[in-house]
């Protein structure tokens, strides 16, 4: 939730900067200060395998099998440690109910009597540390006997319920809800939430459950059905996917209804509004030879259908001069996917105090298709999209992660509604508890359908500015953030960080929908970071404080910015 302030108080800006400066500074200095650990992470040298056990390529090398396979799931408190058996605690791992051996089991890539392989292992940790519902995953070889390893899958849980009221203010309008969640139904793994909402966009009433091991198999479904303030949603997916890099097949059906009041903005306003009634439903299947010298290929086969409809909005203040078209999309595509085995871990980079797994080696996707008049489309169109992501481990304090993707459609020789963009993500490990980052990303259209636009602002990096403040047909955003992970653990429930940034970014090119681009805008500011280790319900709350640079007067001169997200 953003709360932006009124120009009146730009007389506190001063005060603020220079508190904001004091209390990073003591961050910065906690870093790096030589004090005992206080942290609640699980770390892999509580874990170590035994001095007994012979290293993995001995293990290999003697064509050792896996013997007895043991799961301990720990609770969300190790109420072992003095500082954690205390009566709140101790009450908090009776109430929850903890992850069940085989919910952990069944996400395992090996089984007792194979041969023993250290890349599944790997694997399967990786695997589990995607669920909501742990903190995080290690296996290890804890004893070895007759040429068999016997292995441990140590997990330790978060509190996954989530009853309770939430409000915020963002974009000058009001947000909050009442909901009852829960991320790990009896200890199943399966997701069920229901509550309501006021967002920025619409009010909703809604259910939602998503199960990605259904009855203990790899078959995943979510579903959800929401009654907004204008229309309804109902969406259904079920899928057996990919779910590891040897993997040899998939499958997955999706069925979507939406009917709901899109807006077109300008200068963090909405210039006008118009109905929107969307239909799709999609089926593909995918087939692939497994892991092979490090490499993963993939095929899949599939059939889209979209139908979108358009009608003017009777709560509209402003009507559109015309409304987007009507369009039909009905195509069979083929897709091929390029995996390489190339990964690694780490810690205090994108999060606080958690273990982080980096892919680093080539990731090419790519899909084809054909939509026809014959099939039901509006026009004949070539449908394609691609993207490709590499990243490079430079040396032991640098890292750079890169991405490019492409999408749109092909009409006659002309491509309409499509979309080109590139980001790098830099990191530059300064010490242990501070690291550099720099970001930078680039989007281009082309001939965008009405009803999409390219935007920028408050809610997607530039955080001085309102929300979806400028659009045009590209734009660039430049971010450098150096953070701050402290060993501050208060109340053993969250782990503390800070940061400092400057973002720098500008639409380009013509906006048909509203005001000229007004040029190049930037912002400075501060923050904080509560690294959130004992829950499901996000993983970094951040409380930032930026001031703009640029834009028109009608720019509050301070932007507090209060949100959870999945990173720092």
């Amino acid at each position: 939730m953003s709360i932006a302030l009124s120009a009146r108080f730009t007389g506190l800006m001063r005060p603020i900067l220079l508190l904001g400066a004091i209390t990073l500074g003591h961050l910065a200095y906690a870093a790096d200060a030589v004090l005992p650990s206080i942290t609640s992470r699980m770390s892999r040298e509580d874990y170590a395998r035994p001095a007994s056990v012979p290293d993995d390529a001995a293990l290999v090398a003697a064509g050792a099998r896996i013997g007895k396979v043991t799961v301990r799931a720990l609770n969300i408190f190790d109420t072992k440690r003095p500082e954690e058996n205390t009566k709140l605690f101790r009450l908090a791992n009776r109430l929850h109910i903890r992850t069940r051996d085989h919910t952990v089991a069944v996400q395992l890539l090996f089984d007792e009597g194979e041969l023993y392989d250290p890349r599944r292992l790997e694997e399967s940790e990786r695997i589990l540390r995607t669920t909501r519902y742990l903190q995080n995953a290690y296996i290890r070889p804890i004893a070895y006997h007759d040429n068999r390893v016997d292995i441990e899958v140590i997990t330790r849980d978060v509190w996954t319920l989530n009853p309770g009221l939430s409000y915020g203010r963002k974009g000058g309008k009001n947000t909050g809800g009442i909901e009852i969640e829960e991320l790990n139904l009896l200890g199943y793994g399966s997701q069920l939430s229901f509550g309501y909402k006021s967002g920025l966009d619409r009010d909703s009433r809604y259910v939602q459950f998503a199960d990605r091991q259904l009855f203990g198999s790899w078959w995943g479904v979510r579903t959800q059905f929401a009654d907004n303030s204008d229309g309804k949603r109902q969406d259904f997916a079920i899928d057996h996917p990919f779910y590891a890099l040897d993997s040899r097949w998939g499958l997955g059906i999706t069925a979507v209804k939406d009917e709901r009041v899109d807006s077109i903005y300008d200068l963090g306003k909405v210039s006008y509004s118009f109905q929107t009634d969307n239909r799709a439903a999609g089926i593909w299947a995918g087939w692939s030879a497994g892991l092979r010298d490090g490499w993963t290929q993939r095929w899949r086969v599939g059939y889209d259908y979209q139908r979108d409809r358009f009608a003017t909005d009777p709560g509209s203040l402003v009507q559109p001069a015309a409304l987007p078209a009507d369009r039909t999309l009905s195509y069979p595509w083929i897709g091929w996917e390029l995996v390489q085995d190339e990964y690694r871990t780490d810690r205090n980079r994108d999060l606080i105090e958690r273990t982080e797994d980096l892919a680093l080696g080539w990731h090419a996707v790519a899909r084809l298709g054909y939509s026809a008049t014959g099939l039901g489309a509006t026009d004949n169109a070539m449908i394609f999209d691609a993207s490709l992501a590499r990243g490079f481990d430079l040396d032991e304090r640098q890292l750079l992660l890169s991405n490019f993707s492409l999408d749109g459609r092909l009409h006659s020789g002309e491509i309409r509604d499509g979309v080109a963009s590139a980001s790098a993500r830099y990191y530059f490990r300064q010490t242990p508890r501070r690291l550099l980052y720099v970001g930078l990303g680039v989007d281009y259209t082309r001939n965008l359908d009405v009803d999409h636009q390219l935007l920028l602002g408050g809610d997607n990096g530039l955080r001085g500015y309102p929300l979806r403040y400028q659009a045009g047909e590209g734009r660039w955003l430049f971010t450098i953030e150096q953070r701050m992970f402290s060993n501050w653990f208060p109340f053993r429930l969250f782990n503390v960080g800070g940061a400092i940034f400057y973002d720098m970014g500008e639409s380009i090119g013509d906006n048909p929908l509203g005001s000229a681009p007004q040029g190049l805008l930037r912002d400075i500011g501060f923050g904080l970071r509560f690294g959130n280790n004992r829950s499901a319900l996000g993983n970094v709350l951040h409380v930032d404080f930026a001031f703009p640079l640029d834009g028109d007067s009608s720019i509050d001169k301070l932007q507090i910015v209060i949100e959870t997200k999945r990173s720092f």
